[in-house]
């Protein structure tokens, strides 16, 4: 199993840019698919951005495309998120995930607590 934990969220203001770390430990980081997803108030949780196993793959949400960077540094076995041009509809909840790059597995199996991102107007 791996372990998950998210960091670098905050109060920023609409334009900034913070980068969240997400640490991984138990396994490393290329043993696994990873995301990162965000979950506002009275919303449902949404995806952000991927990044397959072996960092050959990555994906975006359409919201979030030209804006957001997602990458992981395997020696530090920490994937990030750099998010720049922030808007306040972008403030939620972010949470790293991995998930086995196995084909049958289909669903994000292990996931961290979260880190707040609000962004002020």
């Amino acid at each position: 199993q791996v372990q998950l934990v998210e960091s670098g969220g905050g109060l920023v203001q609409a334009g900034g840019s913070l980068r969240l770390s997400c640490a991984a430990s138990g396994r490393t980081v290329s043993s696994y698919d990873m995301g990162w997803f965000r979950q506002a108030p009275g919303k449902e949780r949404e995806f952000v951005a991927s990044i397959n196993y072996s960092g050959g793959s990555i994906d975006y949400a359409d919201s979030v495309k030209g804006r957001f960077t997602i990458s992981r540094d395997v020696a530090k076995n920490t994937m990030y998120l750099q998010m720049n041009s922030l808007k306040p509809e972008d403030t939620a909840v972010f949470y790293c995930a991995a998930k086995r790059p196995l084909w049958f597995v289909a669903k994000y199996e292990y996931w961290g607590q979260g880190t707040q991102v609000t962004v002020s107007s």
